[in-house]
């Protein structure tokens, strides 16, 4: 068979399981098995695949085909721009996430000009929920002054997130911890961003059977409303940020009212700010603790 004929059979087949982005990831499962780039894929559509190499492509095919996510199949996903290792021990980072990131740099950056103007000192940042360790070590690739705890409360996402912080050579300031929540950060910090889990249970069944049946539930189920994990978080929060932090919170459809009720009644002079995602949804909360120029 030639690379051409597997890539149209693939993704035909790919197709006709109402897979989405069926070309796409035909195209990602070719390049995996013979370890070549998209433009090589095409640029040789005449090349004939050894027999392993059809055997490999027929098995992956069919775990996508049971709806496996492809990053769990690949091995991998990117992230913030950054290529991270993934498994079933942990949740597949999603792109609005991204966004939290995001807000963490420019936090990050303000608050050095503003609390600490000759970027002489480290500050600290507590990833709560560090799952892959997907954010925790792009922040730690964008923030070179940064010392980030990042807990977990599954012993085995977090060996997931070790051979992230260990790939892209952060191991020194990205220190992972395994507890609930905030406890076992051992100081006040800086910072908190935290994407907990917020899917409601009355959710569940509308999830896609890659989630329902693959991703770690510990890491999507948040209970009857969804703030069963969001709502002992924040009541661990005072004491744990310093004055001038910020909290940076990724939330669900709907649940912005609630959770900033919470953090307002925790820190009833808190400035809090809805960010919402490409789509219009309200998706992180940024709740600034007295930094003028956050």
């Amino acid at each position: 068979m030639t690379l051409g004929d597997a890539l149209y059979l693939t993704r035909r087949e790919l197709a006709a399981a109402n897979i989405d982005c069926a070309t796409t990831e035909a195209e990602l499962l070719l390049c995996h098995i013979l370890g070549i780039s998209r433009t090589q894929l095409y640029a040789e559509p005449e090349r004939l695949l050894a027999m392993a190499e059809m055997k490999r492509l027929e098995q992956l095919a069919q775990r996508r085909l049971l709806h496996e996510p492809i990053a769990y199949i690949l091995r991998c996903c990117e992230f913030y721009g950054i290529e991270f290792y993934v498994d079933h021990r942990a949740l597949i980072p999603r792109p609005e996430t991204e966004l939290l990131v995001e807000e963490a740099v420019n936090f990050a950056h303000n608050y050095l000009s503003c609390i600490k103007p000759d970027k002489s000192g480290n500050y600290t940042i507590a990833d709560v929920g560090t799952g892959s360790g997907a954010i925790a070590v792009a922040l730690a690739l964008a923030l070179a002054h940064a010392k980030i705890y990042a807990t977990d409360i599954s012993v085995f996402a977090l060996e997931v997130a070790n051979i992230n912080r260990r790939r892209h050579k952060v191991d020194n300031r990205v220190e992972l911890l395994q507890g609930n929540l905030l406890e076992p950060v051992p100081e006040p910090v800086d910072m908190v961003v935290a994407n907990l889990p917020y899917i409601a249970n009355c959710e569940l069944q509308a999830l896609s059977p890659e989630i329902a049946d693959f991703e770690p539930m510990l890491a999507i189920t948040g209970g009857s409303d969804g703030l069963d994990k969001i709502r002992p978080f924040l009541g661990q929060l005072p004491g744990r940020l310093l004055p001038e932090g910020c909290l940076l919170l990724e939330i669900g459809l709907g649940q912005h009212e609630a959770v900033t009720s919470m953090i307002k009644s925790y820190f009833p002079k808190t400035q809090v700010e809805l960010l919402p995602d490409l789509s219009g949804i309200n998706r992180v909360i940024k709740a600034t603790l007295g930094c003028e120029c956050a």
